[in-house]
């Protein structure tokens, strides 16, 4: 069955995309349930390794919240729901960013905490096979498993995110990349526990803590931004998304148009469009004329969906002002007759 974002069939490149983005984040999910179940077991009083464990366990939210939001965004518009699910995604992002927030400043508030209360966690012994075996070893090796696999997997969804313009999915993929910094701070820090240095500990979890704490404010002020309806942009937030220059250069070539411009909102996977017309002289656009526009810009890309052509005597303010600015207004316009 073609998969679909609301009442958008998606092409074979975005279904293959969203197919295998799907297992991922469930492999991903696998792998961390062991992860938090290993790290449990031999945390013992280290401040550094409670931390990791914690970051873990946040780690399952973003992945959880794009199957949630994915299966969501399946739904086709309804009357209530005149513009279907969308903003699941970004209502997840929202969560998920939130969570990992509030989060964050908690465990920088704890770790601070515990450096200045000058702690001194101990590491015992634990008996493996009838041998005594120093727990930090232990430690150090379910950090070891923890740090690898995220890298491969956030490699692995980056593109797919970018395929799907999906923030859920680009926010765990980045998480996933930075996780190895996080096993490489916990291992630093019992291994300063190992040679006698207390506050190794207490600084190795900091650092994590201050790890998960950016990636709260990244992500809380990127779906924030994308909530409020701001200007359509690539799924990392940095950039204007390519597709309002491109919808903005097919309007200006369009005959009977003597200016035009659009205002595209993002939905989440995809983008609703409304073209901005400034008819030329003399020329009254026909139904026909308007309808093949409506055509031709949804034709332009999968992501366009709802487009709405509206014939205006001057555009609207503030897509002048973007040209008035510059920046990503690369349209050529036609002279009004």
């Amino acid at each position: 069955m073609t998969r679909r974002f609301g009442s958008t069939e998606l092409p074979a490149e975005q279904e293959q995309a969203l197919r295998r983005a799907v297992r991922l984040a469930w492999l991903t999910i696998g792998f961390l349930v062991t992860a938090i179940v290993l790290m449990y077991l031999v945390m013992g009083s280290s401040q550094a390794m409670r931390t990791a464990w914690a970051e873990d366990l946040l780690s399952l939210i973003p992945p959880t919240a794009f199957l949630v939001a994915t299966h969501v965004t399946r739904r086709r518009p309804s009357p209530r729901h005149p513009y279907g699910y969308h903003r699941s995604v970004g209502v997840g992002h929202l969560v998920a960013g939130t969570a990992l927030l509030t989060m964050g400043a908690l465990l920088v508030w704890e770790s601070a905490s515990s450096l200045l209360a000058q702690e001194h966690p101990p590491v015992g012994v634990l008996v493996v096979l009838d041998q005594p075996v120093w727990s930090g070893w232990l430690m150090i090796a379910v950090l070891a498993y923890t740090a690898v696999p995220p890298v491969l997997l956030g490699r692995a969804k980056l593109p797919l995110a970018r395929t799907l313009h999906d923030r859920v999915l680009y926010a765990d993929a980045d998480m996933n990349r930075a996780d190895w910094l996080t096993a490489v701070a916990g291992i630093v820090g019992v291994l300063g526990i190992g040679v006698g240095l207390w506050w190794a500990d207490a600084t190795a979890a900091l650092v994590i803590s201050f790890s998960i704490l950016k990636d709260g404010v990244s992500n809380v002020r990127t779906a924030t931004v994308a909530l409020m309806d701001a200007r359509a942009t690539t799924v990392d937030g940095d950039e204007v998304h390519p597709l309002v220059a491109q919808v903005d250069a097919h309007l200006a070539g369009v005959p009977w148009v003597a200016d035009g411009r659009v205002r595209l909102r993002d939905e989440g996977h995809v983008f609703h469009a409304e073209c901005f017309v400034v008819p030329r002289a003399g020329h009254a656009p026909t139904l026909e004329d308007l309808t093949a526009l409506v055509r031709d810009v949804s034709d332009l890309d999968w992501k366009l969906q709802d487009v709405v052509v509206a014939p205006v005597p001057v555009l609207p303010e503030e897509l002048e002002s973007r040209t008035a600015t510059g920046g990503d207004d690369r349209s050529t316009r036609h002279d009004a007759a």
